[in-house]
């Protein structure tokens, strides 16, 4: 028994190790491959125009998990009349829609700037197609959407 409980503790510390190696450098999202931490300077003003970020193609997002480590992923971001939002085609079957359904706050990395926010789900359809235009445009994507696909618009907000 006491072998038992000595490597149990062994693996559980082996894990706290890796944890704490992950906090410090990040574990970003490389691709489809999710991460953990995202890793950056934060930014604690105010973004008045969010247009700069059209010459940006991915940008990074981190939601808050159930169980206490945090999920980051590759997103697209959108501005449209200098506001920021996201979109995602599959909210249904991804986890980070879950985790902000749960709990919105999010950090985005975008560059090497990190921007801790609120995601608020965009339920004004003019809003949402015009967004989902500026995707489009922005990403040499077919529009109007194809039918059958249903997309979820999230405007990024302070804090």
């Amino acid at each position: 028994m006491k072998r038992l409980w000595k490597i149990v503790g062994g693996v559980l510390a082996c894990l706290i190790l890796l944890l704490l190696v992950f906090r410090v450098t990040g574990l970003e999202p490389h691709g489809t491959v999710p991460g953990l931490w995202l890793r950056g300077n934060p930014v604690t003003t105010p973004v008045a125009d969010w247009s700069y970020t059209d010459k940006i193609k991915t940008d990074f997002l981190q939601t808050n998990t159930p169980y206490g480590l945090p999920h980051s992923v590759t997103t697209w971001c959108i501005a449209y009349k200098g506001e920021l939002y996201l979109a995602t085609s599959k909210a249904a079957t991804r986890d980070w829609p879950h985790n902000v359904a749960r709990d919105p706050h999010v950090r985005l990395k975008i560059g090497d700037q990190l921007f801790d926010r609120t995601l608020v789900v965009v339920t004004d359809p003019v809003e949402r197609e015009a967004v989902l235009e500026v995707r489009a445009k922005k990403y040499d994507q077919p529009y109007p959407v194809p039918a059958g696909v249903h997309f979820t618009v999230y405007h990024v907000m302070p804090g």
